[in-house]
């Protein structure tokens, strides 16, 4: 028995959607979109790491010096790195979320945003 590859036929006429109509904006209610900070921290976080990574393996001497000290880590050296590298990722964590409240709190207050100035054509 096998499974029908087509649809059944319809017995009403399908009805076409109709566009909706467009809200009505005033100009005191736009604002415009945030600045989403963590994204901006975390990608120039990220970006550096790639770069600094394809810097070192794009070099075979580089490559075999990173091997070298890799292999030359004592337990607490990778011990001291980890620490350091969760220290970093809460700073950059931290940063994020004083950028984003200092953006609330400036919209609180009703700072005025550059871009609320401009009007459109």
């Amino acid at each position: 028995m096998s499974t029908p590859t087509t649809p059944p036929p319809m017995t009403t006429a399908p009805t076409v959607p109709t566009a909706p109509a467009a809200p009505a904006f005033h100009s005191e209610a736009l604002t415009p979109p945030r600045t989403r900070w963590a994204a901006i921290v975390w990608g120039l976080l990220f970006a550096t790491v790639a770069a600094v990574s394809l810097w070192l393996i794009a070099d075979a001497d580089r490559r075999a010096g990173v091997s070298d000290w890799a292999l030359s880590l004592t337990p607490v050296t990778i011990s001291t790195l980890l620490i350091l590298t969760i220290g970093v990722l809460l700073l950059v964590a931290g940063a994020s979320a004083l950028l984003r409240r200092v953006q609330r709190r400036m919209t609180a207050r009703g700072g005025r945003h550059p871009l609320v100035d401009l009007e459109a054509d």
